[in-house]
Parts: structure tokens; C-alpha cells; sequence
């Protein structure tokens, strides 16, 4: 079938090996080819092209219900359930979701974004399932990489002890975005090595069988195998917690595919099968790729795999934070970086080669992650924890309870804050300010530049301040002054970029160079605009804000935060509790979710552009 043509997945369920190798082709030249003009999460998903294929021709979705963990890898789904005409939308804005999404398709049955969320999804569909007397497959799809997630190991020891019917389906591509690093990651490897386990097994079943002598001679072989197969793999580990394992199987390979989900559907038992697949597989540039860069890019050259970058800009966020951290930790092994699985996305990669007994991946496990932190501060070290604003979520107890509450020195970069843009509303670095700033202790700031990045790493690492995030976008920061000399910053200060006596525009980040050119812009029609940078959000500048509210003047903030929880709302409560009365007008993002796009469009439908701030300005002047 042409891929254009496909309405749903009922076509597959009579295709020869033959046929679905030559749809696994077909569908692998048009990701490459779609994906090279929109970007997108392309290695993850060349990886699981046949295993998709295989589970949709196996169960009947959306009866039986396939759960995507973190969802980036569910563009062949995608396709199989007829959104292939919108491919050329894909994160785009209003276009196609890059993850599963519910008011798409009826085939979604699980939103995500985020790791190790699948298998807690499905004990609970399964639950229902039981209790509502249904008798459909429940099927969560899960990596290796996700597998390490303290929450996926919860629902393995739950789903294990309750002996739910479930069919696991463990992708083991040796990634997760980065490669897979801990135990459990070597456990896996010993396991794809050892070919000789599933021999065991069906050999030592066969010979059971044939036994005579009843049941009981038979039971008491059984036993026999439990402890055999000790001698065969190192450690079995998933029937140990009391799930059936099937596996490895060549995730590639339409006959063992069929074999493995075939007997699987026959156990009614929790079954896990371990299922070894290729990341990239089918476009030589994304299969080479030993770091995870292919895992989710823009736009690249179809020919060479080559990535299109706009190079006219400044040095990436990340990169200039990280490289800033590196200079500090070469002078002072105090300084350690750790990141939950993001070295590439968090420009960690030279901080690892450089200094590797300084530096920690420890999967993705967040929440690890930051109380680890917290212990290397009790110990007089300076750890700096590189983390997506949107992961960072993932660890709120203990950032309240293990790093504020004792107030240690950790500093916190804030990767990806603001809207992201392509990867949508799992991804938006929008919540961090709410949280934050409850934490009594927390020092929040944003540069607007990169010159005033580099002074908050130099603030953080020289001064005994306690909990420190400095958040920062996703892209590229303005070229950097390379004249400029870096200083300790007064922690709480705000600055003025422009004065001036009609209205006053207060900001953080890279935003304060747009309301810095409206000022200038509005200055040329006699409107005076002044200008604040509130590069600490919290604490915030009191001698600043007593002095605005001593002139009366008009205020407005922009911010690319929920408006809930924003610093115009901290703002609006000194108003108010100091009695000042200026008329005050927030910006943001107004208790929604914001989906996928370009940024800039983004910020148009929020209110964030230089049109509609000047039209503001002018109706309140």
C-alpha cells in the first residue's frame, strides 16, 4: 500500500514478511525525507518501525490499548492510524503533534512527554479493564533508557506483586537520548549477549514435558529449571519480580517479532519482551550517531545527514553556561556537574571528556539527581546541576525538601526556561517560577545576555548564597562581549535599561531586548518608557519596586511564565501590602497549556509581541 493511502492499521493483519519488510522501507524513506524539512525525534523512531508494524498488525488498537512511554517515538503510529497527510505539520504550529495526543486520534490513548510514565499508565488501564470486566491487551512501550526511571521501577514492582495481565514491550536500542548509563544498563547488555538463556529455557521446557510421572515430578522439575537458569544468565531479574520474560528478540526481524507477541498473548501473566532495536536504523548519519544527537534535531540536509544551523547568532545557551561551570571546575575540583541523561542537550559533553571524575550522568532519574547534589553540598563541594526546566518538575519534594530546607550551596542550571517551541506543552520551561520561588532559600535569576550569564556563574561559585537557580532559554545567546569584566552581582538588584516617566516595562531574560527596543522605538513619538531588568526574580529588587511605587507610574510585565505564579504576580502582592496604587498589567501566559509551534508565534497568541505591547502602552499612557 502507497504510504499516502493508509487510513488505519487493519491493512497489516494479512501482510506477508515480505510485505511488511517492504512497508518497513517505505515508511523509513519518507520519515527521512519528511524529517529532514521539519525536524524532529527521527533516530528514536527509525529504531521502531518494524516493532511498530508488528505490534499493530498483533492487537487491535484502539480496543487493545499501546501505550508510547515518553511518546517521541510514535511517528509510525502515527502513520499506521491515518495522520500521514499531516506529516508536512509535524511540531509545527497548529500541525501535528511530535507526541501522542489524544484529540488527534482515538489510537492515542496515553499522553506523554515525559519518561517512565507508561507502565503506571498501564497497571491502571488494566485495572480498569479487570474490574470493568474487559478482556483487551494492555501495552506499554518502553525503553531501556526509561526502564531506569525510579517511577517505571515502582510500577514493575507493583505490577510484578499484583500479576496484572500486561504485555511489556521493552525497546533496548543501548539509548535513551544520550547513551543509557547504570546497572541496569549493563544488566541489559548481559542479557542481549547471552544467547544461550532462551535455548535453556525452551530446551529444559520440552524436556519437562516429556517427563512421566504426573504433576508432581513435574512441578518438582520446574524447580530445578528456576535454579538452573542461574547458571545460564546473570540474574533474572523480571522473573524474579514475578513477570515473564521473553526475549532478547531481534527487534528487526518480522518472525521473531510475530513468535515473541504471539506467545505472549497466550500467558495471562504479566510478560515482558525484551525487544533489541537499532536506533537510526535505515539512514547511515543517525545510525553512526554514538551520542544522541540524532535523538531530536531541525531541519538537516538529506543527502549528508548534515544539520541546518543558523550561525549568524551568539554561542547556544548551554554551551556558554557549561563551558563557564568547566572553566571554574579545572581551578576547583570542588566544582562537580551532574545531569539526569542530557549531557549532549545540556552541552555537557566536554565537561564529561575533560574532567570525568567531576562529572555525573546518572540517567534519568531526576530526582536522584538533586538530592545527590544536596549531599556533595553537605560535603563542602559545588555542584552544579544542569537540568530542562520542564524535567526539573520532576524533582519538587526534593528540591524543597533535601536542598532548600538545609539551604546548601547548589547551583541549578535551568535549561530550556520559557517556551521551547517544537516540542509543545510536555516541554514548555513555563512552571519553574511558580515552584521556585516558594522555596523560602532560592535565588532565582535570568540573564538577558550572555555577558550577564557569565556573572551569575561567577555570583554562584564565589559567594556562600545558598540555593541558586539561573534559568536560561533554549538557543542562542547575543554575541558576547569579550571586553566586558565579569562581576559579582548584589544578590536582590534590578537595573535600569532606559529611563524614562509615561510607563515602566519590567522583564528578565532575553525578552528585555525586545521591551528595550519598543522603549526605543516609542521614544521616537515622544513616549518615555522606562526599562527594568529584573534579572533576580527572586529576591526581588524591594528598593526598586518602593521607588516605582512611590511615582505612581504605570507598570506593565512581560514574562514568558504562568501569570499564576509569576513575578508580576509577586510584584502586584508588594502593591498591594505597601499600599501603592499604579495601574499594573501582566503579560503571560494565562492558566492554559501551550502547544507546539514556532516560538514567536507563540508569543504572539500570548500577548508577547511588539505590536501589541505598544498598543498597551499607548492605551494606558
Amino acid at each position: 500500500m502507497e504510504i499516502s493511502k493508509i487510513k488505519n492499521p487493519s491493512f497489516i493483519k494479512d501482510l506477508s514478511h515480505s510485505e511488511l519488510e517492504q512497508l518497513s522501507t517505505d515508511i523509513r524513506k519518507f520519515l527521512i525525507e519528511t524529517c529532514s524539512i521539519t525536524g524532529g525525534h527521527i533516530g528514536a523512531n527509525l529504531g521502531v518501525v518494524e516493532l511498530t508494524i508488528s505490534l499493530h498488525k498483533h492487537f487491535n488498537s484502539p480496543t487493545d490499548k499501546i501505550i508510547w512511554d515518553v511518546g517521541h517515538q510514535a511517528y509510525i503510529h502515527k502513520i499506521l492510524t491515518g495522520r500521514v497527510h499531516e506529516f508536512d505539520t509535524l511540531r509545527q504550529y497548529k500541525g501535528l503533534c511530535g507526541f501522542p495526543k489524544m484529540k488527534e486520534s482515538e489510537h492515542d490513548v496515553w499522553e506523554a512527554g515525559h519518561s517512565s510514565t507508561s507502565l503506571s499508565a498501564a497497571m491502571g488501564m488494566a485495572k480498569a479493564r479487570d474490574i470493568q470486566g474487559g478482556n483487551h491487551h494492555v501495552v506499554p512501550v518502553i525503553g531501556d533508557g526509561a526502564l531506569t526511571g525510579g517511577m517505571a521501577l515502582e510500577a514493575l514492582n507493583h505490577i510484578g506483586h499484583d500479576k496484572t495481565n500486561l504485555t511489556i514491550i521493552l525497546n533496548d536500542n543501548e539509548m535513551s537520548i544520550a547513551p543509557n548509563v547504570g546497572a541496569m544498563h549493563n544488566m541489559f547488555g548481559r542479557i542481549r549477549m547471552n544467547h544461550n538463556y532462551n535455548r535453556f529455557k525452551f530446551d529444559a521446557q520440552s524436556f519437562i514435558n516429556r517427563l512421566p510421572g504426573g504433576p508432581l515430578l513435574r512441578d518438582s522439575a520446574d524447580k530445578i529449571k528456576d535454579s538452573l537458569k542461574y547458571l545460564v544468565v546473570d540474574g533474572i531479574f523480571f522473573e524474579e519480580l514475578g513477570i515473564k520474560y521473553i526475549g532478547p528478540v531481534d527487534g528487526h526481524n518480522f518472525k521473531e517479532l510475530d513468535e515473541a507477541i504471539s506467545t505472549s498473548k497466550q500467558i495471562n501473566k504479566p510478560v515482558i519482551i525484551h525487544v533489541v532495536t537499532k536506533k537510526g536504523k535505515g539512514y547511515k548519519p543517525a545510525e553512526i550517531d554514538t551520542i544522541g544527537t540524532w535523538h531530536g534535531l531541525g531541519p538537516y540536509k538529506l543527502e549528508t545527514g548534515e544539520v541546518i544551523n543558523d550561525h549568524s547568532k551568539g554561542p547556544a545557551w548551554s554551551a556558554l553556561m557549561s563551558d563557564q561551570v568547566l572553566s571554574y571546575a579545572k581551578t576547583d575540583k570542588r566544582v562537580v556537574a551532574i545531569t539526569p541523561a542530557m549531557p549532549v542537550g545540556s552541552k555537557l559533553t566536554k565537561f564529561q571528556q575533560a574532567l570525568p571524575e567531576q562529572f555525573f550522568d546518572v540517567g534519568i532519574a531526576e530526582q536522584h539527581a538533586v538530592t545527590m547534589a544536596a549531599g556533595l553540598a553537605t560535603q563542602g563541594m559545588k555542584p552544579y546541576v544542569a537540568i530542562y526546566s520542564t524535567f526539573m518538575q520532576r524533582a519538587y519534594d526534593q528540591l524543597l525538601h533535601d536542598v532548600d530546607r538545609q539551604n546548601l550551596n547548589v547551583l541549578f542550571g535551568v535549561d530550556r526556561a520559557g517556551l521551547v517551541g517544537a516540542d509543545g506543552e510536555t516541554h514548555q520551561g513555563v512552571f519553574d517560577i511558580g515552584f521556585l520561588c516558594q522555596f523560602p532559600n532560592f535565588i532565582v535569576m535570568m540573564p538577558k545576555d550572555g555577558n550577564e550569564a557569565l556573572d551569575m556563574v561567577k555570583t554562584a561559585f564565589e559567594t556562600e548564597h545558598g540555593p541558586m537557580a539561573i534559568r536560561y532559554p533554549r538557543g542562542n545567546a547575543p554575541a558576547l562581549d569579550e571586553s566586558a569584566q565579569q562581576n559579582i552581582l548584589e544578590i536582590g538588584t534590578w537595573t535600569y535599561e532606559r529611563q524614562g516617566h509615561d510607563v515602566v516595562l519590567i522583564s528578565y531574560g532575553p525578552t528585555v531586548e525586545l521591551i528595550t527596543d519598543i522603549a526605543d522605538e516609542l521614544l521616537k513619538e515622544d513616549i518615555h518608557v522606562k526599562v527594568v531588568n529584573a534579572r533576580f526574580i527572586k529576591p526581588m529588587d524591594t528598593k526598586m519596586l518602593h521607588e516605582l511605587g512611590t511615582s505612581n507610574i504605570p507598570i506593565i510585565t512581560v514574562e514568558e511564565s504562568m501569570l499564576t505564579s509569576s513575578l508580576g504576580s509577586q510584584i502586584a502582592t508588594f502593591l498591594k501590602d505597601h499600599d501603592y496604587t499604579n495601574m499594573l498589567r501582566r503579560l503571560g501566559i494565562n492558566n492554559e497549556y501551550i502547544e507546539h509551534g514556532d516560538v514567536d508565534l507563540l508569543l504572539e497568541d500570548i500577548g508577547i509581541s511588539k505590536a501589541n505591547i505598544i498598543s498597551l502602552i499607548k492605551s494606558i499612557k
